[in-house]
């Protein structure tokens, strides 16, 4: 139905401001009320009410009833399956596949799943006579590939198990995945990463990365990635382009898949470092995690989600030990009696450090394979909870658990996208929770004898420009601290959600903070350097590393997994 032309704004600046009112309410963290998108635009009232109206009217973007906030509309869609239908994949993808082979001087190549193989249908070399060179039309396994890999982690359950039923893990190096579990393993970490690491499991001495190109439903289409030999391609190299594979994809699609949360940071703002922030160990981890202060061992435990591997660091000679995993894992608590239990891509799980050795305790989403657990922690009364996520932070699949000494579990929060920093105030009667991908830390009402959550509200709320809120930790005051992930700091709110101090830190993506040294006075802080581009790598060098920096308030002690 053409609309009232009286009731459209006209002119080439109304049109622009339509466009961008889009990309507003398309880019926003959660869906956007009125008020939000006048806070957001700075557009008069009454410009915004007639826009909005308009793009109601063409089906471009919708309001929804129950809490009047605005999606986007079914007709983007629409229009989406069109353009789809005439893509030109080769066509969008030659100007990427140029510079990465330019930037990189290697071989760079697009691949699509065609009867379960990869088959390479591009290509761009500047690899010279040392190089790998890839021929357009030539068929390799999809399991041990970086570009099949990558498709295989981002297919659907379905279609992967449909693939995996058919095809045989063959050999062709010492490195080769022959073994399901071990491979799927490797590919949750590939989801998780957002790209695929291939380390000479196809052709000895040659290794690759790359990174899936999702079509406007957010399916794995093709796979770009970047080939060459391993003496040039370092783990490091490889980790670092896999971002850079992340955006082309992006790029050459126009669809960031469907993951919420964001792989270019801002760059540092002109305030400078908190002078007593100090890099106790430059480490380079992918995704340090949930640290926890043993008192009995006077050590700091930390995982590296994406290693995986799980360690223990003494600040007295600052010596880190590191045990790698053979999957996921994203927390540590102790028991208490002795011992440690794990989180892992499994669910909970025993684990030995001096051995590695991981033991099945319980897995409350042995039925949800997209999911993992990721931040936990124990109550005083001995009860782990302990939240999850989808391997892609991509829906709103997660869940708040907690596991009681039994091993029973209940499941308290669910429709999460990213469950994260979790803790409890000192008396013991408020519990803290965040959800990193709107921005929110959460806080309930707390009965700690049976553990009942009640009237939850928003307790701090972080703008998406600033960055989002990822562990967190209260210290003897009833301060909640919190890591601002893609933030460059730290936030320390006041019991009543005021904001009373932020540490400027040396590394965009701090990640989690814990409470130790003999007095609790030395906050710990972990970091990431995953998917972080080369230029911001090379202005936060330190980032994966562990910091601390000295409190003049006391944390709480840790409390241990009854079990």
């Amino acid at each position: 139905m053409k609309p009232d032309e009286r009731d459209v704004p006209t002119g080439a600046a109304a049109l622009a401001k339509g466009l961008y009112l889009l990309d507003v309410i398309g880019e926003a963290p959660s869906p956007p009320r009125f008020k939000d998108l006048q806070a957001a635009t700075g557009l008069p009232k009454g410009t915004l009410a007639r826009l909005l109206n308009t793009l109601v009217l063409f089906r471009l973007i919708r309001q929804e009833d129950s809490d009047n906030s605005y999606r986007l509309g079914h007709r983007l869609f629409e229009l989406a399956h069109r353009v789809w239908e005439s893509f030109d994949l080769r066509g969008a993808a030659a100007p990427v596949l140029e510079r990465l082979a330019d930037e990189t001087r290697e071989t760079a190549a697009l691949c699509a799943i065609d009867n379960d193989e990869a088959l390479y249908i591009d290509q761009r070399s500047r690899g010279g006579a040392y190089g790998f060179r890839i021929e357009i039309g030539r068929r390799a396994p999809l399991h041990c590939t970086a570009g099949g890999k990558a498709l295989l982690a981002f297919a659907q359950p379905h279609e992967q198990r449909a693939i995996f039923d058919r095809i045989k893990l063959e050999r062709f190096t010492d490195a080769s995945f022959t073994q399901e579990d071990a491979l799927l393993a490797d590919l949750a970490l590939a989801r998780a990463r957002g790209y695929a690491v291939s380390l000479e499991e196809h052709v000895a001495g040659v290794s690759s990365v790359a990174a899936p190109i999702f079509d406007h439903t957010g399916r794995a289409v093709a796979a770009i990635g970047v080939f060459g030999p391993s003496s040039r391609l370092t783990s490091e190299r490889l980790h670092v382009t896999g971002r850079d594979l992340m955006a082309a994809g992006r790029q050459i699609s126009g669809n960031v898949g469907a993951t919420p949360m964001n792989i270019t940071p801002s760059t540092r703002s002109g305030r400078a470092t908190d002078p007593q922030v100090e890099c106790v160990l430059p480490w380079g981890a992918h995704l340090a995690e949930g640290p926890v202060w043993s008192a009995r061992e006077k050590r700091l435990y930390w995982v590296d989600i994406l290693a995986p591997s799980v360690n223990r660091f003494d600040p007295a000679t600052r010596a880190n030990e590191e045990v790698m995993l053979p999957r996921l894992v994203s927390a540590v608590v102790e028991r208490r009696g002795g011992g440690l239990a794990a989180l892992t891509q499994d669910g909970l799980e025993a684990f030995d450090f001096a051995s590695g050795a991981l033991s099945p305790l319980v897995d409350p989403e042995a039925e949800i394979p997209d999911n993992r657990f990721n931040d936990g922690k124990c109550d005083r009364r001995g009860r782990l909870w302990a939240g999850t996520m989808r391997l892609d932070a991509s829906r709103t699949s997660g869940s708040l658990y907690a596991i009681a000494p039994d091993l029973t579990w209940e499941r308290r929060e669910s429709g999460l996208t990213v469950a994260n920093g979790l803790d409890w105030s000192p008396d013991g009667r408020t519990f803290y929770f965040a959800d990193s991908a709107p921005g929110r830390i959460y806080a309930y009402d707390f009965e700690m004898e049976t553990g009942r959550l009640a009237r939850r509200r928003i307790f701090a709320e972080i703008d998406a420009t600033i960055g989002r809120p990822d562990g967190l930790a209260v210290d003897s005051e009833g301060f909640v601290w919190c890591a601002v992930w893609d933030g460059w700091c730290l936030h320390r709110y006041a019991p009543n959600g005021a904001l009373a101090r932020e540490v400027r830190l040396p590394v965009p993506r701090p990640t989690s903070i814990a409470f130790g040294g003999g007095d609790l006075k030395t906050l710990f802080i972990t970091s990431a350097r995953v998917r972080l581009p080369s230029r911001i790598l090379a202005e936060a060098p330190f980032s994966g590393g562990l910091f601390t920096l000295p409190v003049d308030v006391a944390g709480l002690p840790a409390s241990e997994f009854a079990a």
